[in-house]
């Protein structure tokens, strides 16, 4: 499985989402093995992948894609990106195993 997460410029606040997309996969979800890759809007749209996570200002910029789009706004609360990632209906907190 792979998840982009898309900022404006695909620097800095895409990494720090990405890097708590891992944390909250492995600490809530029990999941090791997803690739999180942190990357702009116009290389999001091009990449295959099979979850995007971004903010409501670039959410509509990325409706074209073949794959989920989810909204997170506060990069480093843990709780909005579970939330977020449950409403994908891919990841549940009852899931221990790895994809």
């Amino acid at each position: 499985m792979k998840i982009l997460t898309v900022c404006g410029l695909g620097m800095g606040t895409s990494l720090i989402l990405s890097m708590n997309v891992t944390d909250v996969l492995k600490s809530e979800f029990n999941i090791h093995d997803v690739k999180v890759e942190h990357m702009d809007v116009s290389a999001a749209k091009s990449s295959p992948a099979d979850l995007i996570i971004t903010n409501s200002e670039l959410i509509g910029s990325l409706s074209q894609c073949d794959c989920p789009v989810v909204e997170v706004n506060d990069y480093v609360n843990h709780q909005e990106i579970k939330k977020a990632l449950e409403s994908t209906g891919l990841f549940n907190t009852s899931r221990s195993s790895t994809f």
